[in-house]
């Protein structure tokens, strides 16, 4: 029941991430989350959110020096 309830957040997180696209709104926070509801079952899901934890940080240091 856990598993599927997960499952079923992290879809729904995931289509509320492809209407933010589309729609002006917090796309990358709800893919994440999706993404995060995922990682506790799924090992993929584990290595993309470790993937865009990584690739996050290294913007965030960019913006950061550029802003200096």
């Amino acid at each position: 029941m856990n598993k599927l309830l997960l499952n079923v957040l992290a879809v729904v997180c995931a289509l509320l991430a492809l209407l933010f696209v589309v729609v002006p709104g917090p796309s990358i926070v709800f893919l994440l989350a999706g993404l995060l509801c995922l990682s506790f079952n799924y090992s993929w899901a584990r290595d993309y959110l470790k993937k865009a934890q990584v690739g996050f940080k290294a913007m965030c240091v960019q913006l950061d020096k550029r802003l200096r």
